[in-house]
């Protein structure tokens, strides 16, 4: 008797989930439909929208980011439709709700890795920088190997390979030294205050105007001091930038070209001098000074 009543307990469930399951079969068609038509449509949706993306920001790893989240975002709305169809609402309301959790917990536990990516989205669309940029960044300056979403890469001059968060390069001064194609050195040098400054500053114009490496502006040069030894002043040289090795190259020609011209022209670049004066206006030799 309990068997027969246990085996008439599951046959009218097993009944009851069958009638269920045919009065649905309609929805579960139609959610079906929903499902592969819409994977369909995403995918050219997000295939088109990439493309059109693509012509305003020119970075392959962003333009695939971009995609993919259009395509997660249209399967999202398709999944939801299609269980809104098989009256699964109130499994919509907790998957929204889970996933309003989840993602605010990974909000907090990620703010960093968050930071970073949100920079590398910004640094892609303004393009402050390129690959192959002298930069300085921070107290780092070299050239610009690799721009991803998280970190800027910049091999130094001094050989190393640098990563920066993009936090960071985004929130700090950049220095590009490529946009212009050319950058200005400042050499400053003392000559004698018994030299003829006209002189002086004709043969150091001439001195330093074919050095190879210069652009097409004028080199100028100004004085700007009586120093204690000398009377200084400040040649302005323009550089093509091509790399750091360039800038040291024109430098380094500047100065033995200067120090040779002078030395041609009677020019004096005084060592440090210090004077003794043994009176209110002026002294005169210790020899003459009575002891």
């Amino acid at each position: 008797m309990d068997i027969d009543k246990a085996y008439k307990l599951i046959s009218d469930k097993l009944f009851l989930w069958l009638k269920d399951l045919i009065r649905i079969l309609p929805n579960i068609a139609l959610a079906a439909l929903i499902l592969v038509i819409g994977f369909y449509l995403a995918k050219i949706v997000s295939g088109g929208l990439k493309k059109v993306f693509r012509r305003f920001v020119k970075n392959e790893a962003l333009d695939n980011l971009f995609g993919s989240l259009v395509y997660v975002f249209l399967l999202g709305i398709i999944i939801f439709i299609a269980l809104s169809v098989l009256k699964l609402d109130k499994a919509v309301t907790s998957i929204l709700a889970g996933a309003g959790i989840l993602g605010l917990a990974l909000a907090f536990a990620f703010q960093d890795i968050a930071a970073n990516f949100m920079s590398g989205i910004f640094l892609s669309v303004r393009k402050p920088l390129f690959v192959g940029d002298i930069v300085k960044i921070k107290d780092y300056m070299g050239k610009v190997e690799e721009i991803n979403l998280r970190d800027t890469v910049i091999r130094t001059y001094q050989g190393q390979m640098v990563i920066i968060p993009n936090k960071d390069v985004f929130q700090n001064p950049i220095e590009n030294y490529t946009l212009l194609g050319k950058r200005r050195m400042d050499l400053t040098v003392g000559v004698s205050y018994g030299d003829d400054l006209d002189k002086v500053m004709r043969v150091t114009l001439d001195a330093v105007k074919d050095i190879e490496g210069l652009t097409e502006d004028e080199n100028t040069m100004f004085f700007t001091e009586f120093a204690d030894s000398s009377i200084n002043y400040v040649i302005r040289l323009w550089i093509s930038i091509h790399d750091n090795a360039n800038i040291l190259e024109v430098k380094s020609q500047a100065i033995m070209r200067i120090k040779k011209a002078y030395e041609a022209n009677d020019i004096m670049i005084p060592y440090p001098i210090r004077t003794m004066d043994f009176g209110i206006k002026g002294g005169v030799p210790l020899s003459d000074m009575k002891m």
